[in-house]
């Protein structure tokens, strides 16, 4: 179990390495793969398992072309980096794409970032928010509303984990 405090500081150290990473590889696009999962626990083996199949995706799409990648398997989570010599937009489309189509992929947090650590987001391609695991709200409105019990939410993930594996 991780505090909010280890939370906050992971945040920070992640934005810090990403910075980092875009300045050893000007004029590349960095890929950064995080797994969204509720509640204080942020490793575990269903945690993994999403990691895995996030960071295989994205290699089926852009194995050829990465310049850098990096796993981080931390306390407050697990963390892929791969850096490669794309158009962000492209690069965007294409996690966006993983993220609405693989089994795990609601599961999956996959920014996209340029120099110098400009951050794409979903409406820069014109597409929706991303919605609730449990209804169809935008996903946004339930987390902040508290919409779905944490239990509810871990239930649905473990769910998806074991029909994917």
């Amino acid at each position: 179990m991780i505090t909010l405090e280890q939370l906050l500081a992971s945040r920070d150290a992640r934005a810090t390495h990403q910075q980092a990473l875009l300045t050893a590889w000007p004029g590349h696009t960095l890929i950064c793969l995080t797994v969204q999962f509720p509640g204080p626990v942020k490793r575990c083996a269903s945690s993994l398992v999403v990691g895995g199949a996030g960071l295989a995706a994205l290699l089926d799409k852009f194995g050829s072309v990465v310049r850098h990648a990096q796993v981080r398997d931390l306390e407050t989570g697990y963390e892929a980096y791969l850096v490669v010599p794309l158009p962000a937009l492209l690069v965007k489309k294409t996690c966006c794409q993983i993220e609405d189509t693989h089994p795990l992929g609601r599961l999956m947090d996959i920014d996209v970032l340029e120099a110098p650590g400009h951050l794409l987001d979903r409406a820069s391609l014109g597409l929706p928010p991303r919605r609730c695991l449990l209804c169809d709200q935008p996903a946004r409105y339930c987390m902040r509303a508290r919409t779905h019990s944490q239990e509810e939410l871990l239930l649905k993930i473990e769910r998806m984990v074991a029909d994917f594996t």
